[in-house]
């Protein structure tokens, strides 16, 4: 069974998160699994992330994938395996 992913790379996480997430909504219902990762510390919280996500129908990941790379400061790669 062949898979459908995104991964995201967010280089400005606190500036950019909104921006992600309204894309990422819109798409919800087509996101199986979504795996979000940062550094964090008791002291700081990263400005960059990576988000790595399943989706369901491939012609809505290569929509969403679209629309996250208009948003500047964030990299993205479909990726089928």
């Amino acid at each position: 069974m062949k898979k459908e992913l995104i991964i995201v790379s967010i280089t400005k996480r606190l500036e950019d998160a909104v921006l992600v997430q309204k894309v990422l909504t819109e798409h919800g219902c087509s996101i199986k699994t979504r795996l979000g990762l940062h550094d964090a510390s008791p002291t700081s919280c990263s400005n960059t992330g990576l988000l790595i996500l399943e989706i369901i129908n491939p012609k809505d990941a290569s929509v969403m994938a679209a629309k996250l790379k208009k948003i500047k400061g964030v990299n993205v790669k479909a990726v089928s395996i």
